[in-house]
């Protein structure tokens, strides 16, 4: 089966267009004529990629946007927008999408860059269960839950974004600034002290011991790294 795409839009022509032509290409395409239920669907199957429309009923595509990043799902979303103006464009972007297209759109462009967005679209730890177990703890990406011994942790967004980054690229070592920018999307120098917090917060939560983790590990002189 090809890479799984969720395209969400309303424009019932503009689906079967777009539909057909993925489909051609080799993808494997699920489609929502609303922002609800393209928001229910996300959340209930792993996707490689989600195309959302802005303008559409029931939720748009901004609050669709903004809901899928709050919950921790890290899928890749290229917006689908008839608005050309640049403050749409931006606030899309700072909601957590990927990139967008303006309507109406080339499909070669489109193409261009649904491939461009998967591959930049980072290895998911077991896309056939959707999760991960280490020691007592285990990580449901798809449903965004973690659980410790049979009980529900409680995690912040970040704190679930972070633990997921590291799992999926464990044994890599990653300095404070790359965790930054991976997952909190900061260009520009912060303080990475941020980074530490988080970190101790989910040893806090995940660790036997944290004082001494086993998998959440520091690497001296760089940052920190997931060792399963």
């Amino acid at each position: 089966m090809g890479q799984r795409i969720l395209l969400i839009e309303d424009e019932k022509g503009l689906v079967m267009t777009m539909t057909d032509r993925l489909q051609r290409e080799g993808y494997a395409v699920d489609s929502c004529g609303d922002g609800e239920s393209g928001y229910n669907q996300a959340c209930a199957q792993p996707y490689d990629l989600i195309l959302l429309d802005v303008m559409m009923p029931k939720r748009s595509g901004f609050d669709v946007c903004r809901d899928l990043r709050q919950k921790g799902i890290e899928t890749p979303i290229l917006m689908l927008t008839a608005r050309d103006q640049t403050v749409d464009k931006v606030v899309g972007l700072k909601l957590g999408a990927d990139d967008y297209v303006t309507k109406p759109f080339d499909m070669m462009e489109l193409l261009a860059r649904v491939e461009a967005l998967l591959r930049r679209s980072p290895a998911k730890p077991d896309p056939a269960a959707g999760s991960f177990e280490f020691g007592e703890v285990k990580a449901d990406f798809r449903a965004a839950e973690v659980t410790r011994d049979g009980t529900q942790v409680a995690l912040s967004a970040k704190e679930f974004q972070l633990l997921r980054f590291l799992v999926e690229n464990k044994g890599e070592a990653h300095s404070r600034e790359k965790l930054l920018s991976e997952v909190w999307g900061y260009e520009a120098a912060m303080n990475t002290r941020t980074v530490d917090v988080h970190m101790a917060w989910l040893r806090q939560k995940l660790e036997q011991n944290p004082k001494f983790p086993r998998h959440l590990v520091t690497v001296r002189g760089i940052g920190y790294k997931f060792v399963d």
